[in-house]
């Protein structure tokens, strides 16, 4: 992917700080948006298809076997209940739907559970359908892709030079062969990582012209969360404006994707959510995350419609995954369609539709780990100023 500026120009715009000078970026930004991309959007929705376990050391991840916060746990779901959840992010307002499992990879039975939520999917939401399953070989992704599945995410999480920190059991070059292998299936591919993770502003530039080199066709922005007892729990959110920087930055390095803000946007940016839209986004994840709540859809929907942006849904959406939601977008046309969101019980009853959005705080159940073995990096899992780390009982910490 060409970018817009050079390494050195993105450097520099890294370093600013007045409000009025991150403002002219974001301008330039909205315009190289509109160049590509029109008012086209591309609003995604996911369900935690699989919680918990995973023996990778993510250091910002709470599933982590490394981590000691409490793990957010629940089994595969069945079929039935992925499709329950692609109805209601449909119903809000979403265009493609992601089914997401933790990091390590699935096994045979929940990987086929996981292709028939696939199937029901296609065949009974007008969706695009996205899966985030950890690492998988081409054959794999075939299956994905035979399935329905239009896109496939699996993000290198931040630079390569910083990526030593952030992940010791998993290398770099194991997550681009699975973006490799997805490629190869003849998948869509959605590339992208975490900012706030400790890195450099250096390393932020990076990692956003390693983006280029993979060439994704979408790249979601995460801003960190931090989760107390990981190895990053003690990080502060980052400041809204340079969060906001950095997405216009991220715009001008990589103007042909599909540039949408995923986990931590509301700790993040608080209020000024609709100035990161305008720095460059594509669309944001409607609908709650992972393992936290987010803003509720029509929210969304009015943040991107003030901006004049189409959030409309067309009858093709699920035929056509790239590059959005308009059929018209390639000739330059984009069919202001206006229909009704179904954002109440009544509506949706009306409608006979159920709608029980995926709910972390009500559909997850926390677990406390009995033994937790020492980060392999040796780093210790930290806690914000006020809260107060638990003791350690035993060399393995249990707690």
């Amino acid at each position: 992917m060409t970018s817009l500026i050079t390494r050195e120009e993105a450097l520099e715009l890294g370093r600013l700080r007045d409000q009025k000078d991150i403002l002219a970026l974001v301008d330039r930004a909205w315009e190289a948006r509109q160049d590509h991309f029109g008012d086209s959007t591309d609003m995604c929705s996911l369900v935690n298809a699989k919680s918990g376990g995973c023996a990778e050391d993510c250091g910002f991840c709470a599933q982590s076997t490394y981590a000691e916060a409490e793990t957010p746990m629940h089994a595969m779901m069945e079929p039935e209940q992925m499709l329950e959840h692609a109805k209601a992010a449909e119903a809000g307002g979403a265009h493609r739907f992601c089914m997401v499992t933790q990091g390590q990879g699935l096994s045979p039975r929940d990987f086929e559970k996981l292709l028939e939520g696939a199937r029901l999917v296609t065949e009974h939401t007008n969706l695009k359908r996205c899966a985030s399953v950890g690492h998988i070989n081409a054959k794999r992704a075939k299956q994905l892709k035979d399935a329905g599945i239009n896109r496939v995410h699996h993000n290198v999480e931040t630079a390569r030079s910083y990526y030593p920190e952030v992940s010791t059991l998993v290398r770099y070059e194991s997550r681009v062969r699975t973006v490799e292998a997805v490629r190869e299936a003849g998948l869509e591919t959605c590339v992208g990582g975490i900012l706030n993770l400790g890195e450099s502003e250096e390393q932020r530039v990076e990692m956003a012209f390693e983006l280029a080199e993979i060439d994704p066709t979408s790249v979601p922005i995460n801003l960190l969360n931090p989760r107390p007892g990981t190895k990053f729990g003690d990080r502060e959110h980052m400041d809204p404006w340079e969060a906001i920087k950095w997405v216009a930055i991220f715009r001008l390095i990589l103007p042909k994707a599909l540039l949408r803000l995923c986990g931590g946007r509301s700790e993040n940016l608080k209020e000024w959510q609709h100035l990161a839209v305008k720095a460059g986004l594509n669309g944001v994840m409607m609908g709650n995350f992972l393992t936290t709540l987010n803003t509720d859809p029509p929210k969304d929907r009015k943040m991107f419609g003030e901006l004049g942006l189409n959030i409309a849904r067309q009858d093709d959406n699920g035929k056509n995954p790239r590059p959005d939601n308009r059929s018209g977008f390639l000739d330059g046309e984009t069919p202001n369609v206006i229909e009704s969101y179904l954002d109440t019980t009544e509506d949706a009853e009306a409608a006979g539709i159920t709608i029980r959005k995926w709910d972390p705080s009500t559909q997850l159940r926390y677990t406390k780990k009995k033994t937790i073995p020492p980060r392999p990096d040796g780093a210790q899992n930290r806690w914000p100023e006020h809260e107060v780390e638990p003791t350690p009982s035993a060399p393995g910490l249990a707690v």
